[in-house]
């Protein structure tokens, strides 16, 4: 390790990523995956959008049966 470095040339904050802009890994059993990769396939549509799409949905239902 150097005694000294040089931060002259660095950019505050060049590799910050906002907690909105992470995306979370979400891990699916082989039998779901593959039903929504053939689903997202059918509908010439990324797994992730098909997957938020459900998930919104779920929302909306969940807010009807159990409103706030």
């Amino acid at each position: 390790m150097k005694s000294q470095y040089d931060f002259s040339k660095g950019e505050k904050g060049k590799f910050y990523i906002s907690e909105d802009e992470i995306e979370l890994p979400i891990y699916l059993n082989s039998e779901i995956q593959k039903f929504y990769l053939n689903l997202a396939s059918k509908n010439k549509i990324a797994l992730s959008e098909l997957i938020s799409n459900i998930l919104n949905k779920d929302i909306e239902i969940a807010n009807i049966i159990l409103p706030n």
